[in-house]
């Protein structure tokens, strides 16, 4: 195998890298594999039969082939990066595109009216349902069919249909979006899923890749968290305490008003570390029945009071959970408007 390196970039790392580029993101696993067939077919197999089996490529093999390709990359405004699976905890590795922001990188495969209902998928992601009572970071595909179209902005002047404003991601072309069916809408989320963007749980919640979060964190940064905030308060983009990666799945402090998030992976060393079952920042006992990511829902009462009931009616389920609390939450903002202004009087 380290014949194939001896003379630097070759044909079996342009290999590598156009498997990796359409994978979008691989494991060291997948990665075995990929390699074990780009050596076979240069002839540099290890076993007496002269076929390299999947098992038999090293780390050291994938870390070489990650080293050249990264390199050779870089010449295009493309770097590998990786990151930790908040869920399976395997280490993903992606091909990210350094230079362009993700519409350049979207409108290469998708239409203006598609790449404008996926900044509305986003929005629902990581505004919509995305409160400091309910972190879900998620969403259903029933939701998703409410995005097929753009908002109507004569009719709310400024906000959707529910009193929310736009986020910075709205595109003010709205108007002239004529929007998507809802065929349409399962076929671009399939294809979201299908080419590493989005992933689809067993409760039928869409969310991002690891591969989606280091393509886009700047980008979600700079739309979604403002830049003026004190670090002690809520923003929509969260990171976890612990390894200060983006937090989507995870678990949240019980003390409602504290910024405190941990992924699932992440914390039961970090409370070890902590040598108390307290949170760091407030304090509280650390209880961990509180949810970042679709669990804030799944995991509520009446999300498990209703999965005893018949199939119509779970499949409305979690959308009325969701609603409900958006609901809650914007009378808690009225609630918390009306005292500011009777202080001021």
């Amino acid at each position: 195998m380290e014949d194939l390196l001896r003379d630097g970039y070759d044909n079996s790392h342009r290999a590598f890298l156009q498997a990796l580029l359409s994978h979008g993101a691989i494991t060291f696993e997948e990665a075995q594999a990929i390699l074990a067939a780009i050596f076979n077919a240069q002839g540099g197999g290890g076993s007496s039969s002269g076929d390299t089996r999947p098992e038999q490529v090293t780390q050291e093999d994938f870390q070489a082939y990650l080293e050249v390709a990264s390199e050779a990359a870089s010449l295009f405004d493309y770097e590998i990066r990786s990151t930790i699976h908040q869920v399976t905890k395997q280490r993903i590795f992606a091909l990210v595109n350094t230079a362009s922001d993700p519409q350049t990188q979207l409108a290469t495969t998708y239409s203006p009216e598609e790449l404008a209902f996926i900044k509305r998928v986003l929005d629902g992601m990581f505004d919509k349902y995305n409160s400091p009572r309910m972190e879900v970071l998620a969403i259903t595909e029933m939701q998703a069919i409410k995005f097929a179209r753009p908002r109507n902005r004569r009719q709310t002047g400024g906000g959707d249909g529910d009193g929310q404003q736009h986020s910075p991601s709205q595109p003010q072309s709205a108007v002239s979006d004529r929007g998507l069916k809802h065929s349409e809408v399962e076929t671009v989320l399939a294809s979201l899923v299908h080419g590493g963007w989005f992933e689809k749980s067993r409760a039928g919640f869409y969310s991002v890749t690891p591969r989606a979060l280091l393509e886009l964190r700047p980008w979600l940064l700079e739309t979604y968290n403002d830049p003026d905030l004190a670090p002690d308060e809520w923003q929509r983009i969260k990171f976890c305490e612990a390894c200060r990666d983006i937090v989507t799945v995870g678990r949240r402090c019980s003390e409602p008003d504290c910024t405190l998030r941990l992924h699932d992976i992440c914390q039961e060393a970090f409370l070890r570390a902590q040598r108390a079952e307290k949170c760091p920042k407030c304090s509280r006992p650390w209880v961990g029945d509180r949810y970042v990511g679709e669990r804030a829902v799944t995991q509520t009462e009446a999300y498990q009071r209703g999965r005893k009931q018949s199939g119509a009616r779970r499949a409305t389920l979690a959308d009325e959970v969701m609603e409900e609390q958006r609901q809650t939450d914007g009378e808690s903002e009225q609630e918390e408007g009306e005292d500011v202004g009777e202080v001021a009087a």
